[in-house]
């Protein structure tokens, strides 16, 4: 690709801004709320996930009815489910453990996607009556076109490029959550992630074969990087958020974790997102079975057992059991006392599986094949010594 024009750093820009600002430098709802700041811009220096995505939420929540909200923030690496998606099917729970990359559930729907230091993220905050799940995605393509780089918004609403091979790329995908007087539209925009590579492993869950959902399940696209900085594509996006509102932002900040979280809303809604309650409580109903059934006629993957000698079929919901029914050797065995486990809590399904009439060894096999399935991550001596 050809070398990009300088272009303003968006810190700089931003400096100039708070200076020229009359009044309200800090983070403040007082400042969000007050119907008075039509135009709004925040630039967070935070990349903390969770502080990011609260305070989204608190100013989705707080931000005058008729306002426009701009919001740009850039995240350690983590990978972000769905509101009503399943973190089981979505994600390699042991490799994102493994990894040191953080699992966030996000208020908005759409699919599953990956954030890491080299991509930024964007956030629209607008009146519903203004909503239109193109218009801000376009505002970006401008961006990127204003950078060199030609993009366009498809039938699914993501930004794609067509390379030169006549293969359409992905570069941005997006999630709204609209109310009855605000919607939002976020998306992540591909920059220069160092983990291009390893995002399609990360989002494979080896019990795909196996699950069938309730919720919402992601798209698989191919994916690329654009190559640009960080900075100049905050300050590509700014301009063009600008420019369709205006030309002046009546609110305009930059803002640290602890800026954020010294504002009450967002550090309520940052306690409710790291809880497992949300992560893996709010999960829809589905069902884990190790044998093709009439609901679900896939074929299952190479299991460590034979499908004559064991079937296990369990149902939950909230991120708990709720139903089991396993068979050894076609005769039923009483499992109700595994009924109520949260599965994220279980370190070993071997042990829970023994407290059935399952033989031990049976048992034991049968509890590595639903850790790999239920991510649990099993600490090497060689793992705790690193």
């Amino acid at each position: 690709m050809r070398r990009l024009p300088p272009v303003l750093r968006c810190r700089d820009l931003f400096s100039t801004w708070l200076r020229s600002c009359p009044g309200l430098r800090r983070l403040s709802t007082e400042a969000a709320s007050n119907p008075a700041n039509k135009t709004q811009l925040y630039l967070s220096r935070s990349h903390e996930p969770l502080v990011n995505l609260a305070l989204e939420h608190h100013l989705l929540r707080t931000s005058a009815p008729t306002s426009t909200v701009l919001l740009l923030y850039v995240n350690e690496p983590c990978v972000v489910i769905g509101r009503n998606q399943n973190p089981w099917l979505e994600a390699d729970l042991v490799e994102l453990a493994r990894s040191g990359v953080a699992l966030v559930r996000r208020r908005s729907g759409g699919g599953t996607v990956f954030h890491d230091l080299g991509n930024v993220n964007y956030s629209v905050i607008c009146p519903t009556s203004a909503f239109d799940r193109d218009r801000h995605a376009q505002m970006v393509v401008r961006a990127l076109a204003a950078l060199g780089r030609q993009a366009r918004v498809n039938a699914r609403h993501d930004i794609v490029i067509d390379d030169e091979a006549f293969c359409t790329l992905k570069v941005s995908g997006s999630a709204y959550k609209v109310t009855r007087l605000r919607a939002l539209h976020h998306g992540t925009c591909l920059l220069r992630s160092p983990n291009l590579s390893k995002i399609s492993g990360l989002l494979r869950s080896p019990a795909a074969t196996v699950i069938k959902a309730r919720g919402v399940e992601s798209v698989r696209s191919k994916v690329a990087n654009l190559d640009l900085g960080n900075d100049e594509f905050e300050a590509a996006v700014v301009d063009q958020f600008r420019d369709m509102y205006g030309g002046h932002c009546h609110v305009k900040e930059e803002f640290s974790t602890a800026d954020a979280l010294s504002i009450d809303g967002v550090a309520d809604a940052h306690r409710e997102m790291e809880a497992a309650a949300w992560v893996y409580g709010q999960t829809p109903q589905f069902t884990l079975s190790s044998y093709p059934s009439e609901d679900d006629p896939r074929p299952r993957a190479m299991l460590p057992f034979d499908e004559n000698e064991l079937r296990m079929r369990f149902v939950a919901r909230h991120g708990k059991l709720e139903q089991l029914d396993i068979k050894v050797k076609g005769q039923s065995i009483h499992g109700s006392g595994l009924v109520g486990l949260a599965l994220h809590e279980v370190t070993s399904w071997s042990q829970p599986l023994t407290k059935t009439a399952m033989d031990w060894k049976l048992a034991d096999r049968a509890g590595h094949w639903l850790d790999k399935m239920l991510g649990v991550v099993h600490i090497s001596n060689s793992d705790s010594t690193q």
